[in-house]
């Protein structure tokens, strides 16, 4: 086969016998794939970067449905934290902190701790008492007594009957005086109506009637609307009075005959 092609080194171009993908702007000769640009028909199995637009803002964004970039975050916050750039004030220069002092080699004496390490025996001295012990007064042996064992009150032994020679009361006696027990005339009856059915009551007042165009009637400033308590929730109200009840019997006070 001649051509009139020229040559490419060792190589001459032709034309190939069957299709290849070099022919096609698509990926293959077949196959139309989606692209990988854009977001129109992207390819669904790839990462797809996000994308911004020059848009119009939406009138929502005026509404409080969310808090949004609203925030005033200071430009030195980052998602890792505060920025390492040097910040700078017009407060007085902080005092620098003085090293640290600790005891040296010759503070210490090893040769006196042999009591706190090793068991020693008890040691005393002839020096005065302390003022500490002036305040401590705590009871010697003579202060403590031991229970009694004779009379009527003992705690560790059983005791006998003891007598007395003290006067006979007069309550429950033979020589009580009963005259002044109070008698069945002392005491009020109770009403009926209290634990029983109260029965209807007639008065002999007079009949009343309907009110008429004379009939005096209370004007604006006879109300009190505020202290209303039938249709409205009352609240708890205390008073300094006593409590009386009929059950309690009258004192009964000697008179001289």
């Amino acid at each position: 086969m001649t051509t009139t092609e020229p040559w490419v080194g060792t190589w001459r171009p032709h034309k190939p016998r069957g299709t290849i993908a070099a022919l096609y702007g698509s990926p293959g000769p077949k196959y139309a794939l989606p692209g990988l640009t854009g977001i129109s028909k992207h390819d669904p199995t790839k990462y797809k970067a996000p994308m911004f637009s020059f848009g119009t803002r939406h009138d929502l964004a005026s509404a409080d449905c969310s808090p949004g970039p609203r925030y005033l975050i200071p430009s030195n916050i980052t998602r890792g934290g505060r920025d390492g750039t040097p910040a700078f004030s017009l407060h007085s220069r902080p005092k620098e902190p003085r090293l640290f002092q600790v005891p040296g080699p010759g503070k210490y004496s090893p040769e006196y701790a042999g009591k706190s390490i090793f068991h020693s025996a008890p040691a005393y001295s002839l020096s005065g008492r302390s003022k500490e012990g002036l305040f401590n007064k705590t009871p010697g042996p003579a202060s403590y007594s031991l229970p009694p064992v004779l009379g009527h009150n003992t705690v560790a032994t059983s005791a006998a009957p003891t007598y007395s020679f003290c006067g006979r009361s007069k309550n429950g006696s033979f020589h009580e005086d009963l005259k002044k027990t109070p008698g069945p005339a002392a005491y009020k009856v109770v009403d009926p109506c209290i634990y029983r059915e109260k029965p209807p009551q007639y008065s002999m007042t007079g009949r009343n009637f309907t009110p008429g165009e004379t009939t005096k009637k209370p004007g604006p400033g006879a109300h009190y609307p505020e202290q209303v308590i039938v249709t409205k929730v009352k609240a708890p109200s205390f008073t300094f009075g006593l409590r009386h009840s009929q059950y309690i019997s009258p004192l009964i006070v000697d008179v001289a005959e």
